[in-house]
């Protein structure tokens, strides 16, 4: 199998609230937007995949969906987030695996987890 591109796809149970947050509070770039009306679909940037939002859900969101995100700054992710209002649920903390680490939940309640792989971390450089 070759994949050629991915996107994670999102039905939330607020759909205006969800690209509120996605595209105001995280600031991700839209990459396309398809039909109308309030559960028209928004695609975003996401790295090296997209994140879709579009549809509604009128279940409970599950609990075993999580979002990996890597930024270049947790610390500077962290106070732009607070001051934006995100909902978060631990501040920057340096993991005993090395990576900086945030969580914060979109308002689906979905964990997202916000990383920063230190410039002397193995994942960046291997002696």
């Amino acid at each position: 199998m070759h994949v050629l591109s991915s996107r994670i796809l999102l039905r939330p149970r607020d759909p205006d609230l969800s690209r509120e947050f996605y595209g105001g509070t995280l600031g991700l770039a839209v990459y396309r937007e398809f039909g109308t009306g309030p559960e028209r679909g928004t695609v975003y940037f996401l790295g090296g995949g997209f994140l879709e939002v579009s549809g509604r859900s009128d279940t409970p969101p599950t609990d075993s969906l999580r979002l990996w995100l890597q930024v270049a700054d947790c610390a500077a992710a962290h106070e732009e987030l607070s001051r934006d209002g995100a909902h978060i649920l631990r501040p920057p903390v340096q993991e005993p695996w090395g990576l900086i680490e945030m969580w914060i939940a979109d308002p689906d309640a979905h964990r997202i987890v916000l990383t920063e792989v230190p410039a002397d971390h193995p994942l960046r450089y291997r002696p």
